[in-house]
């Protein structure tokens, strides 16, 4: 049987004019800056002018990532459809894909099969412009820190001592390491450099975190930049950069509005990566998805030792935000990937290689339920070679640890294939109360909180920490940074920092090569492995294979 592509199936959705999926979630036309017939922005006056009551906040996170793939988004985007489908009133609050994967080899985020955001295509490539603002505004600091050392340095600023990196939104390997300022004195400063990819400038992180424009530019102005000569940190507020900067961003900060292919109401907006940032859409669009919608169902990016982790630890507390239920997507193939199975060989059936594997799930589950004291469901999403017994199998063991399992067919059937995810999660919002508690307190040393995640929520045994990392935590605890919460870079393939280990590895410490802080988001970043703040582009990108008709229509996205 020939399925069609993911943009085959978006291209030949009937999308409704924006207008009609505003009038759907609630907001009046005042509020709505159209960018086109299909998608919107939506003023952030209407949270203040609302006096509705926020409605039911639902996670959806997943296991540990594999090649054979979760389908957090498409499960994200089917469970909206089938709460819809069941009578609920419903939104989605999303984060906006990044050209990296989507040129690069994880392609686009924008769901799958029958369940997807549309217009897929402008959400995946440009959508409202909202990468290129921060992007912008990133380079607009970068280039006024270099400008200022270039005129004078009045603040002097150790050239040796620079932490701002520039940007861009493309994965290229060729810019982490950059010599720059070349050329005699009428072209800058020699010094070393480097760019990072757009989705983990700091810029995208306080983008996402910001309750309100004010906020914005409060925690713009506390970016640290670099150092002088005697350690002392400087600021973009220093630098006089805050107002340009908020000029830059000032119409990227406003929610996207766009609708599922069911015509579910959907604020896509802002997108942190989370093995190397926090991981959320924006504040912003969760908290217009849950004043607008009964229920408002929102992800975070890969394995729920990542995205969940930072959603609940960093997001919730920042926001004062409380999931009602989480969701755990698991698929059959990559549990049985994480027991060690091949890729080639999951389509038959294998209960030793899923007995293997499954303690991978276990483990998140175990999380969410004992260590943040939430209601939570697994849904599983259903290939056509998955067997019965499997699934059986998974179902009996998530009900050990007091867990119910449903299967999810979101991908091919859209909101009809979630329906059963739907009333389970209506059931956990309704009968089960959660006891929100977070991973760790922020009154403990930055090691007793680097240490509770690795041992509370990664299953290790504790931390070796390198001397510089060592000098580091020194220095930021002496500035008076040591109460931040914690935001750690880690390989998005294992709950330890070598993405070998798959399953649920034991007896393994988790290495802390680096430990910088955010400022403006208001963290700390601990850098662990070889996570790269820049990622390459494989042997064959999807790149090659994106293309474009006479008529404008694209092909290849997926």
């Amino acid at each position: 049987m020939a399925y069609l592509s993911d943009i085959e199936i978006a291209q030949q959705c009937e999308i409704k004019p924006i207008t009609e999926i505003a009038k759907k979630a609630k907001v009046d036309e005042k509020y709505i800056e159209q960018y086109g017939k299909y998608k919107a922005k939506i003023d952030l006056s209407l949270l203040n002018d609302t006096d509705r009551k926020d409605g039911k906040l639902v996670l959806v996170t997943a296991i540990t990532p594999t090649p054979a793939g979760e389908g957090k988004t498409t499960t994200t985007i089917g469970l909206a459809d089938g709460l819809a489908r069941i009578g609920k009133d419903v939104t989605v609050a999303l984060r906006e894909p990044s050209l990296g994967p989507v040129f690069g080899v994880k392609g686009g985020a924008a769901g799958g099969g029958y369940a997807q955001v549309v217009p897929m295509e402008d959400i995946n490539l440009h959508f409202t412009g909202d990468f290129h603002a921060i992007g912008a505004a990133n380079n607009l600091l970068a280039a006024m820190l270099d400008n200022h050392i270039q005129q004078g340095n009045a603040l002097g600023i150790d050239v040796r001592k620079i932490t701002w990196k520039r940007c861009v939104d493309m994965n290229d390997r060729q810019l982490r390491f950059v010599v720059d300022g070349m050329g005699g004195k009428a072209n800058g400063v020699p010094r070393e450099d480097g760019f990072d990819i757009t989705v983990a400038s700091e810029i995208m992180a306080v983008f996402c975190l910001a309750s309100s424009i004010t906020d914005l530019k409060e925690r713009l102005s506390r970016i640290i930049v670099g150092y002088t000569y005697d350690d002392k940190p400087v600021t973009a507020g220093d630098l006089k950069a805050v107002g340009a900067m908020t000029a830059l961003l000032k119409d990227a900060i406003k929610p996207n509005l766009v609708q599922t292919l069911e015509g579910t109401p959907a604020f896509v907006h802002g997108g942190p990566f989370a093995n190397i940032a926090h991981g959320c859409n924006s504040v912003m669009a969760t908290k217009l998805a849950l004043k607008m919608g009964d229920y408002a169902i929102t992800e975070a990016g890969f394995g729920a030792d990542l995205g969940a982790e930072k959603f609940l630890d960093i997001k919730c507390r920042m926001a004062g935000l409380t999931p009602d239920a989480v969701v755990v997507v698991a698929t059959v193939r990559a549990l049985k990937m994480h027991g060690g199975l091949d890729k080639k060989s999951l389509d038959t059936e294998d209960l030793v290689a899923l007995e293997k594997g499954i303690p991978n799930l276990l483990r998140h589950v175990s999380n969410i339920k004992n260590v943040y004291k939430l209601p939570c469901v697994v849904a599983v999403n259903r290939f056509p070679t998955d067997t019965d017994n499997e699934i059986d199998f998974i179902i009996a063991k998530c009900k050990e640890l007091g867990v119910n399992t449903v299967l999810s067919t979101v991908w091919a059937e859209g909101g009809k294939g979630g329906e059963a995810l739907a009333r389970e999660v209506v059931r956990l919002c309704e009968e089960e109360q959660g006891d929100f508690t977070f991973s760790y307190e922020l009154d403990g040393t930055i090691e007793d909180k680097i240490e509770a995640i690795v041992k509370k929520v990664y299953g290790g045994d504790g931390i070796v920490i390198m001397p510089n990392a060592k000098k580091q935590i020194a220095q930021l605890t002496d500035l008076g940074f040591d109460k931040l919460p914690i935001c750690v870079a880690k390989t998005q393939y294992s709950f330890s920092d070598d993405p070998t280990r798959l399953g649920a590895p034991e007896n393994f410490t988790v290495t802390i090569k680096n430990v910088k802080v955010s400022a403006g988001a208001g963290f700390i970043v601990v850098l662990t492995g070889d996570i790269l703040t820049m990622p390459g582009l494989p042997k064959s990108p999807a790149a090659e294979r994106i293309d474009v008709d006479e008529n404008g229509k694209i092909s290849g996205l997926f």
